[in-house]
């Protein structure tokens, strides 16, 4: 799933590059780049299928040369994932109607890959057998407020050393009051947003619970290709997501317990989490930065330029080249109305 804007990633992600498409860590190959070698180690290229915006399809397949065109599904308009994932569903039900599906956003960072390939097989495995929808569950490391959480259930079986429950409860970014009972309970571990199951499960799921999606994608979109009925599908379809419309609903969802190394990168404060340091506390993306007498900030600075920082303490600066950000990191949930802002008093250039 590639369609996203990352808005609260501004001012590097933009509608027109959106973060996916940015090497927002600083190791020379951007997020989707790293997710698609990610994924060549669970199948091969040919069966990798990416959801994306009709708008960013050159970019795709610049970052991805090894993709041909037709598995770049390109999506009219934004309609969340419940949508997506269907259209996803509809194309490879033409190719492989007894596949099994791995759905991965393309923008989380993943440090410890061998774990999570060891967890992906795991949960192929039981979709194989099962008529289960698999979820990942993270272990949490903190009470963060910014990740809905998955309640485990009893447990159903270990597979490659993975503990599998059933799910009891989904909640969505509690306060952080519930999110610390949460954390001292040990019952509860953050939704990751990735998903396995099989074509039949899913179908299934979506006839009983998005009826008004499946019959979309179904009955109206006969070729999967077809630009002009696509479109009319997309208009017709609610914006909605897999885990409001299908996941909380259903009966039969289990939940692999990992512990990978996962981000879902949605903020500055995210990445500051995952990367490295300096003495002072401070994550650094840049060739030439100096700082002093600064604590705690998150600082990004393209590679050509060279900059001294003094006397900022728990502060985002983010310079894109012809935008900047500087921002409390405590008030980094601002961000999006900030690019709102900017959007009524500019217009859409600078987002």
């Amino acid at each position: 799933m590639a369609g996203g804007i990352g808005s609260r990633f501004w001012p590097l992600s933009t509608t027109n590059v959106p973060k996916q498409f940015l090497d927002i860590l600083g190791v020379g190959k951007t997020l989707i780049q790293l997710t698609f070698e990610r994924m060549k180690h669970i199948c091969p290229a040919e069966n990798i299928y990416i959801v994306t915006n009709a708008h960013y399809e050159k970019i795709v397949l610049e970052q991805l040369p090894e993709l041909k065109a037709e598995q770049v599904l390109k999506e009219p308009m934004r309609r969340n994932t419940a949508p997506c994932i269907a259209y996803g569903n509809a194309v490879i039900k033409q190719r492989n109607p007894n596949a099994n599906i791995l759905v991965t956003p393309s923008d989380h960072l993943i440090l410890n890959e061998k774990a999570f390939t060891n967890v992906i097989n795991a949960g192929l495995n039981i979709v194989s057998e099962h008529n289960f929808l698999i979820t990942i569950g993270i272990k949490p490391s903190r009470p963060d407020t910014g990740y809905g959480y998955i309640q485990l259930g009893k447990q159903f079986d270990t597979v490659n050393s993975v503990i599998v429950n059933k799910v009891k409860t989904f909640t969505e970014k509690p306060a952080i009051e519930m999110a610390e009972v949460f954390l001292k309970s040990g019952d509860f571990f953050w939704n990751a947003g990735i998903f396995m199951w099989s074509l039949k499960s899913i179908d299934e799921a979506f006839n009983k619970y998005l009826p008004e999606v499946a019959s979309l994608f179904n009955e109206e979109l006969h070729d999967v290709h077809n630009a002009k009925q696509l479109n009319a599908v997309y208009a017709k379809c609610p914006s909605i997501s897999i885990d409001y419309g299908v996941m909380e609903k259903s009966n039969n969802v289990y939940v692999l317990q990992s512990d990978f190394g996962w981000s879902d990168l949605g903020t500055w404060g995210a990445l500051y989490e995952n990367t490295s340091k300096d003495n002072a506390e401070n994550a650094l993306i840049g060739h030439d930065i100096m700082m002093y007498n600064s604590q705690n900030c998150m600082i990004s600075i393209p590679a050509e330029k060279i900059a001294i920082i003094e006397g900022l303490n728990d502060y985002i600066v983010i310079d894109s080249g012809d935008k900047l950000l500087i921002c409390r990191r405590s008030e980094e949930q601002r961000i999006r109305q900030f690019v709102n802002d900017l959007k009524m008093k500019k217009g859409e250039a600078y987002v």
